[in-house]
C-alpha cells in the first residue's frame, strides 16, 4: 500500500485550524492553491467548515505528490499568516502546534515555504536558488518533475533534460555569451563548463587532487550525454510505436537526481565566479 504523504493527524489538526475562520476564507484558501471541491462528499464530521475542508480534502490523492503540493500551499498560506502575528499568544500557539505536526509528517517549514525532506530534497535546493536567482521557468519544470515522477515517468524524465538546457542556457545568457538555441544537451553543458572554467585542461598539475578533479568533470559531460539519450530513449518529446514501455518512477528520480544535481552545480558555480 503506498503510503499518505501527510498524516490524517495533520490534516485534521489544520482542519481545526480552519474552524476558526470564515467559509468564505477556507474556499479562498483553498480555490487558490487550485485544490478542487468535492461538492457531492457528505462528510460525517460536523460543521460547515470541518465539512467544507473535508471537502477539499475528498478531492486530493494523498499519495500524489502532484495533489499534495496543493495542499502544501496551503498550509504555507496558514503558517505564514499565524507567523506574521506571533506577537498574540494564541497564534503564536496554533502556529507552533500546526509546524510542529507537519514536521513529523517529513515536512521542514523556513522562510514561509514547506519543503519535503527526504523526499525531493535535491529538487527542493534547485528550486530554491531558482527562486533566489529569478529563474520563474526553471521553478515550472521542478514543480512539473515533482508532481510527475510518480504518475508520469517519461515526462519527468523530458522535464529533468529541459531543467539542465534552461539552467545552461540561462548561464550563457547571463555570461553574453551567444549560441546556437539549437545546440543539443551535449553541447549546450560543454559550452557551459567551458564558459566556466569546467574543464579538466582548466585544472592546473599543482592543484591538489588535480587528477580526481578532472575526472569529475569529465563526468558532467557523461551526465549530460545519459539525460539525452535517456531522454530520447524513454521521456517524452518524441512519438512511439503503441506497445512502448516506459521506464518506472525509481528510474525517473535517478534521472531528475543527476539533472538537478549537474544544474545546481553549474548555477552555483556561475554565482560564485563573478562575471
Amino acid at each position: 500500500m503506498t503510503e499518505e504523504l501527510i498524516s490524517k493527524k495533520t490534516r485534521t489538526e489544520f482542519r481545526e485550524y480552519f474552524v476558526g475562520t470564515t467559509l468564505r476564507e477556507i474556499e479562498m484558501e483553498f480555490d487558490a492553491a487550485d485544490v478542487p471541491l468535492d461538492s457531492d462528499y457528505v462528510p460525517s464530521t460536523s460543521g460547515a467548515r470541518r465539512s467544507l475542508v473535508e471537502q477539499y480534502y475528498n478531492s486530493v490523492d494523498w499519495t500524489k505528490w502532484r495533489d499534495v503540493r496543493k495542499i502544501l500551499t496551503v498550509y504555507e498560506n496558514v503558517l505564514s499568516n499565524l507567523e506574521s502575528f506571533s506577537e498574540n499568544e494564541w497564534a503564536n500557539k496554533t502556529f507552533l502546534s500546526l509546524r510542529k505536526w507537519i514536521e513529523r509528517d517529513g515536512y521542514k517549514y523556513n522562510d514561509g515555504r514547506l519543503v519535503a525532506v527526504g523526499k525531493h530534497q535535491i529538487l527542493d535546493d534547485i528550486s530554491s536558488a531558482a527562486s533566489k536567482f529569478d529563474i520563474p521557468e526553471l521553478n515550472r519544470q521542478i514543480e512539473r518533475m515533482k508532481s510527475s515522477v510518480d504518475d508520469d515517468p517519461g515526462l519527468a524524465i523530458g522535464t529533468a533534460k529541459e531543467v539542465v538546457e534552461t539552467t545552461c542556457k540561462t548561464i550563457l545568457t547571463e555570461r553574453g555569451i551567444e549560441f546556437d538555441d539549437n545546440l543539443d544537451i551535449s553541447q549546450l553543458v560543454k559550452e557551459t563548463r567551458k564558459t566556466l572554467g569546467l574543464i579538466p585542461d582548466a585544472i592546473p598539475n599543482s592543484a591538489k587532487g588535480a587528477e580526481i578533479i578532472r575526472r569529475l568533470l569529465s563526468n558532467l559531460g557523461n551526465i549530460a550525454q545519459g539525460l539525452g539519450e535517456l531522454r530520447n530513449l524513454y521521456g517524452t518529446g518524441h512519438g512511439k510505436h503503441g506497445r512502448s514501455k516506459g521506464l518506472n518512477p525509481s528510474h525517473a528520480k535517478l534521472a531528475i537526481g543527476a539533472a538537478s544535481t549537474l544544474a545546481l552545480f553549474l548555477y552555483e558555480t556561475h554565482q560564485e565566479r563573478t562575471i
